[in-house]
C-alpha cells in the first residue's frame, strides 16, 4: 500500500529534474499575442516515432500492481530537434523521474488483475508554488471554478476581463476511458483537485464537489486515505482485453487540460486474448532492454498548433456576442498532426505484420486514415489495407479490412497492417482525408473538402526494410478472434437527444431527452437527472440527432453494442461497430441505437467527445440506482414506451 508519507517523499525526490523554475515558460508565450508558426515551413519525416515505454510500478504483489503517477510541467521535442523544445504537461511515475511524456508512458494491465493508482496533481514549480494554465481559461463556463470557494465550485464562475482568463492553480482529475471501474474510480468531473502548493489562495475550494465523497467511499473500501493533491483509484480490469487510455476530465477543463498533454494508452491485456504470437508483438514492456524491436505500437494521434517560439498555440478569443463565453471556441483544428508527441514522425518497419493501436487523440478532428504510397494524391489512393480486429472495448466477431478507417475522437482501432510483400527500400504513408472544418458526415472530396495534403492532411511515414527473423504471426485475413459475447433483451428503451441551441449568434450544443411529441428537449448538467438506469438492468439508447455534426457520444462504465443507425436507427451497423464499443458516432439528422448492461451503481456521466462540446453542456449526469427500479420522476424516457416522465429533483 502507497502511505501518504511515500507519496510525498517520492514527489519531493522526483520532482526537481523536470519542474519548471519560477519565472520560467509556466505560463506559456501563447498567452501572449505570439505568432504562429506555419506548419507548412516545419520538415516532416525527420524524426524517428517515439514508442511510449511501459509506465514503471512502484510495488507488484500478489494482490495488484500500484503506481503512483503524478501530471508535471516541462519542456519536450514535439518540434524537428533543431526547432524550440514546446512547454507541456504529461504524467510519470514519481519515483522514477525520467519516466515523464507527452504521451506518458503506457499502463499495461492483465485482465482479472486489479491497478492501483495515485495519481497526483504536481503542476507547481520548484519552489512548491502553483502554476497557471499554459492556455487562456475560461471562467465564465460551468466548470471547477476553484475561485468560488466551496459554495461556488463547479459552477459558474466570472470574467474579469483579462484575455488570460483564470490564472489560478489548474485542477486535475484522470478519467480511465473505457474502463469498467468503479464510481469513486472513474475520474468524476466533479472530483478534481488542485496541487498541494504552499501558495494556494485561502479563499479557494481545492477539491471538487463530488471529491469528499469518492474519497470517504475508496476509505471504507480499502483503509487507504487520499492526500492532499492527489486521488487514489482502483480498477478491477474485469473486463475484455482491449485498448484503454488515460486523460484529465476537469469539469468545464478538459478540453485544455488534455491539450495541454496529459494522456496515456492503458493497454489491458489477458483473458480472452489470443496465443502468444498469433497477432504481432510485443508491446513495450516493463523491463525492456535497449533497442528492443516492437511489433506491437500505440499510436496516438492529435492536432496542435504552435507560436514560432515552439509554444501550443490555442484560440484565445471568440467572436462577440452578448451571450457568447468570452474565450471558449466551440471547435478547435490544429495545423500541424502530431503522433505520440512528434510532428510528423517516421517508423521503420521490417517486412513483416504489425499491430498498430490507433487513437485519435484530438479534440474536435475526424480521422479518415488509410497507407498510401504518395502522401499528397488526392483522392488518396491505398496500397495496404488496414486490417481492424478490435474497437473500443476489445476484438470484432472478425477482422475486417479498410481501406480507409474512420476515427472520431476518443475512438479505437486495433489493426494490423501487413508489410510482408513490400519490397525493401519503399516509402509509405498513413495519411488522412478527414475535413479541416466541422464533420457532418459524407465523403472525402465528395461531400466536404479533405485536410490539407501539405500538412494535417498528412500523418506519419513507414520506411520499409528486410525483416530480422521470421514473422510468426498469422496473416489477418486467416485470424480467427475469440468469440464475441452479445447481450440479453433490454428492460428499457431510451430516447435521447443531441441538440444545439442559438443565442445572439452563439451556438451551444446540448444533450436531452425526446419530449412526447418526439422533440428534442436541452438539458444542461446542472439540470435533474434523466438517465438513472437500475443496477443490472440491460437499456437500449436510442440518441437521435438534432444538429449538422456528427458528434462522438461516449459512456463512462460501460462497454456498449450498436444496433442501428438511420432516419428509424433501424439499418445495421457497419463491420468496424460490431464490436464492444464506449464511443460511438452519432451522424446528423439520424438515430443511433446502442445497448448496455449497467451492473456497477453510482454516479457516472455520459457527453460528446469533442472536448468544446463537453466543457460548454454537452455532458449529462449518468446515475445507475441500487435497486428498487427507477427513482421517481425519472426523465429518461420521455416520450418512451412508458410515456412523459416527470423530472426528477436530484442534481447529480
Amino acid at each position: 500500500m502507497v502511505t501518504r508519507r511515500q507519496l510525498l517523499v517520492a514527489g519531493a525526490v522526483g520532482g526537481a529534474a523536470v519542474l519548471v523554475p519560477p519565472g520560467g515558460t509556466a505560463s506559456g508565450r501563447a498567452l501572449a499575442a505570439a505568432a504562429p508558426l506555419d506548419a507548412g515551413e516545419i520538415p516532416k519525416y525527420v524524426t524517428p516515432l517515439r514508442i511510449p515505454p511501459a509506465m514503471p510500478a512502484v510495488a507488484t504483489g500478489p494482490e495488484r500492481d500500484e503506481y503512483v503517477i503524478a501530471v508535471r510541467q516541462f519542456r519536450q521535442q514535439i518540434l524537428p530537434p533543431s526547432w524550440p523544445r514546446t512547454t507541456v504537461w504529461g504524467y510519470g511515475s514519481t519515483a522514477h523521474p525520467g519516466s515523464f511524456g507527452c504521451p506518458a508512458p503506457t499502463i499495461m494491465a492483465r485482465v482479472g488483475r486489479p491497478v492501483r493508482v495515485t495519481w497526483v496533481n504536481q503542476l507547481v514549480d520548484d519552489r512548491g508554488d502553483y502554476l497557471p494554465h499554459l492556455l487562456p481559461v475560461d471562467p465564465t463556463l460551468h466548470w471547477a471554478n476553484p475561485p468560488g470557494g466551496t459554495a461556488g465550485r463547479d459552477r459558474h464562475g466570472h470574467w474579469d476581463g483579462d484575455p488570460r482568463g483564470y490564472r489560478g492553480p489548474v485542477p486535475q482529475v484522470v478519467h480511465l476511458h473505457g474502463a469498467h471501474s468503479t464510481q469513486e474510480s472513474d475520474g468524476h468531473s466533479e472530483a478534481w483537485y488542485l496541487p498541494a502548493a504552499r501558495d494556494l489562495p485561502p479563499d479557494f475550494a481545492v477539491t471538487g464537489s463530488a471529491y469528499r465523497e469518492f474519497r470517504s467511499r475508496f476509505a471504507e473500501g480499502s483503509g487507504l486515505r487520499w492526500a492532499p493533491g492527489s486521488a487514489t483509484f482502483e480498477y478491477a480490469n474485469d473486463q475484455r482485453s482491449g485498448t484503454l487510455w488515460y486523460h484529465d476530465h476537469t469539469l468545464g477543463l478538459t478540453r485544455e487540460n488534455v491539450y495541454a498533454g496529459p494522456a496515456g494508452f492503458y493497454l489491458l491485456g489477458g483473458g480472452d486474448d489470443l496465443p502468444d504470437g498469433v497477432l504481432p508483438g510485443p508491446p513495450p514492456a516493463r523491463d525492456d532492454p535497449p533497442h528492443t524491436r516492437h511489433h506491437d505500437i500505440p499510436l496516438l494521434i492529435q492536432d496542435r498548433s504552435f507560436t514560432a517560439d515552439g509554444d501550443l498555440l490555442y484560440p484565445d478569443s471568440h467572436p462577440s456576442h452578448a451571450d457568447a463565453p468570452p474565450i471558449w471556441v466551440s471547435r478547435f483544428a490544429g495545423s500541424t498532426m502530431v503522433v505520440n508527441g512528434r510532428t510528423w514522425p517516421s517508423l521503420t518497419v521490417e517486412r513483416r505484420r504489425y499491430r498498430f493501436r490507433l487513437l485519435n487523440g484530438c479534440n474536435s478532428r475526424f480521422l479518415l486514415l488509410s497507407v498510401v504510397a504518395n502522401a499528397t494524391a488526392r483522392p488518396a489512393r491505398p496500397v495496404l489495407p488496414v486490417w481492424q480486429i478490435g474497437s473500443d472495448g476489445g476484438f470484432l466477431p472478425e477482422p475486417v479490412p479498410h481501406q480507409r478507417v474512420s476515427l472520431g475522437p476518443a475512438q479505437r482501432v486495433d489493426a494490423i497492417v501487413d508489410f510482408t510483400d513490400v519490397p525493401a527500400g519503399t516509402e509509405l504513408y498513413l495519411v488522412n482525408e478527414g475535413p479541416d472544418g466541422a464533420y457532418g458526415g459524407g465523403r472525402p472530396a465528395v461531400d466536404f473538402p479533405p485536410a490539407d495534403p501539405h500538412t494535417t492532411g498528412q500523418v506519419l511515414r513507414f520506411v520499409v526494410t528486410e525483416a530480422a527473423g521470421a514473422d510468426p504471426s498469422v496473416p489477418p485475413e486467416q485470424l480467427r478472434l475469440p468469440s464475441h459475447p452479445r447481450l440479453g433483451p433490454a428492460q428499457r428503451v431510451r430516447r435521447l437527444s443531441l441538440n444545439e441551441r442559438m443565442s445572439d449568434g452563439s451556438m451551444t450544443m446540448l444533450l436531452g431527452v425526446l419530449d412526447e411529441r418526439g422533440r428534442g428537449l436541452p438539458l444542461r448538467w446542472s439540470d435533474p437527472v434523466t438517465e438513472q438506469p437500475t443496477l443490472g438492468d440491460t437499456e437500449i439508447w436510442e440518441v437521435r440527432n438534432f444538429t449538422r455534426h456528427v458528434h462522438p457520444v461516449h459512456l463512462h462504465q460501460v462497454q456498449f453494442e450498436v444496433l442501428g443507425r438511420g432516419h428509424s436507427g433501424l439499418t445495421q451497423p457497419g463491420p468496424g461497430d460490431r464490436g464492444w464499443m464506449d464511443t460511438v458516432l452519432a451522424y446528423p439528422w439520424e438515430a443511433t441505437r446502442i445497448k448496455a448492461r449497467f451492473d456497477l451503481p453510482g454516479r457516472y456521466a455520459w457527453h460528446c467527445h469533442l472536448l468544446e462540446h463537453e466543457d460548454n453542456e454537452m455532458m449529462r449526469p449518468l446515475n445507475v440506482l441500487a435497486g428498487g427500479g427507477a427513482a421517481a420522476g425519472d426523465g429518461g424516457s420521455v416520450g418512451g414506451p412508458e410515456g412523459p416522465g416527470t423530472a426528477s429533483t436530484d442534481a447529480g
